[in-house]
């Protein structure tokens, strides 16, 4: 798993169980939501990950206009291709 997918994980578990204070530390509740911490996990998960990708077509547009490039479909594709390369992912 790339790093920074790992950084991200580690992020929601933090945030989740801030949210979540009377989990165990196997993410149990005591109350009748036995899956609220995992929900919580889950969509901040989620949530940083689209925040990343966001951050990753900025950093993407930004280095397309430093090189002159028109932004089209090309442009899209650099892009799709910046954020694969980032979190280390192979199609």
């Amino acid at each position: 798993m790339n790093e920074r997918i790992k950084e991200l994980a580690v992020q929601a578990d933090n945030y989740a169980y801030k949210m979540n204070p009377e989990e165990d530390s196997y993410g149990r509740r005591i109350d009748q939501n036995p899956r609220k911490f995992q929900q919580d996990r889950d969509t901040k998960f989620a949530e940083l990950i689209v925040q990343e990708c966001m951050r990753m077509c900025d950093v993407a547009d930004m280095s397309l206009l430093e090189h002159n490039c028109v932004k089209e479909a090309s442009g899209t594709q650099s892009a799709k291709d910046f954020i694969k390369e980032h979190f280390g992912v192979e199609e």
